[in-house]
């Protein structure tokens, strides 16, 4: 813990011990806990802090979902005059945040400048240092495309706001490693598929343009598997809607293709995992037929969270499974207002 002075944390005790004192204090209580004053602020927010944390087994992994909120309900005279009671809009969206461990529920506070919910199809990505950043999608009022980025900081529990894309994109793919997060693909505000992809610095709010994918690659889905990120199917400008069977990864400051991983024809948006035992890459559509309509996994340390439905129409489910050929264990005692369709999601270490 270069940089702190430890001897003051605690009036009357060692450093180490006023460290190991605050290295103890559960994480929901350290926005509360950074208010005592200035050192403990500093410290409890600081990225050698959340490392020390780490290190010593005090985080947790928690999934933050881009979940629908509830629809208001009619005012009464249109309920009573026979309309308005079908919705016609698009529903609001919101992060949630479920600890599948504590099997706990929250909702976080609405980003800047989006009060009534979420850019629409915006990306989340979780990086290093309790840090879940939000990204690009439509506005909701206008539905135009947005360069948008917002980082919401779990140990202050505030968000704000950072250096936007360096372009306008829609259905793009993302996925976080080693500490930057990934973006390639998707389309530009003309509809043409989009070969070129960036990186993220959070910490630095930096963006660094990367050598462009091998192919466009409209409506892909990012994935991270060995340390790889992982571009899959996607279609290009003139072949709208076909989806590809390929995918690609990143490493290395090159990208490399890889045939036949995926199924040709299919969306992967949401829906793609890992590597299967066959060296394809699995959807969580067939994973559990309770789950084969919009199905949305994250992974959770061991254990990832899948959601999705039955069939059209039927209610949002939401399983845990264990492992990975693990059996589906239903998440119960779902609270009010959190059984909203989830778009997507990912992992954050707070």
């Amino acid at each position: 813990m270069e940089g702190f002075e430890l001897s003051d944390l605690v009036p009357g005790l060692p450093g180490e011990i006023g460290l190991e004192c605050l290295t103890r204090l559960p994480h929901p209580s350290h926005r509360v806990a950074s208010w005592v004053c200035r050192c403990w602020h500093q410290l409890l927010e600081s990225r050698e802090f959340y490392h020390h944390r780490r290190h010593l087994g005090y985080t947790r992994k928690v999934a933050c979902l881009v979940q629908a909120l509830p629809r208001p309900a009619p005012p009464p005279e249109a309920t009573a005059a026979g309309g308005g009671s079908k919705p016609t809009d698009s529903p609001g969206y919101a992060v949630t945040v479920f600890d599948p461990v504590g099997r706990a529920w929250e909702r976080l506070d609405p980003v800047p400048g989006y009060p009534g919910g979420l850019p629409l199809f915006c990306q989340v990505a979780g990086c290093e240092g309790g840090k879940l950043v939000v990204m690009g999608g439509w506005d909701p009022a206008s539905y135009d495309p947005v360069t948008d980025v917002f980082l919401y900081d779990f140990a202050s529990r505030r968000w704000r706001r950072c250096a936007p894309m360096p372009s306008k994109r829609s259905f793009f793919a993302v996925g976080s490693h080693g500490g930057r997060i990934y973006v390639a693909g998707g389309h530009d505000e003309n509809k043409n598929a989009l070969r070129t992809a960036w990186a993220y610095d959070a910490w630095g709010d930096e963006w660094t343009e990367l050598p462009p994918m091998t192919r466009e690659r409209d409506e892909c889905e990012g994935i991270v598997v060995g340390g790889e990120f992982w571009v899959v199917s996607g279609y290009r400008t003139d072949s709208q809607g076909e989806f590809e069977g390929s995918a690609e990864a990143f490493a290395g400051g090159e990208w490399r293709l890889a045939e036949g991983v995926w199924e040709a024809g299919r969306c992967p948006r949401s829906s793609a995992g890992g590597f299967g035992s066959d060296g394809r890459i699995v959807s969580w559509a067939d994973s559990d037929s309770r789950v084969q309509v919009g199905p949305s996994g994250v992974a959770v340390g061991d254990m990832t969270l899948v959601t999705g439905s039955e069939y059209q129409g039927a209610a949002q489910g939401f399983y845990v499974r264990a492992g990975q050929g693990g059996k589906f264990e239903r998440v119960g005692d779902v609270p009010d207002g959190f059984g909203g369709f989830v778009q997507s999601g990912c992992c954050v270490e707070i």
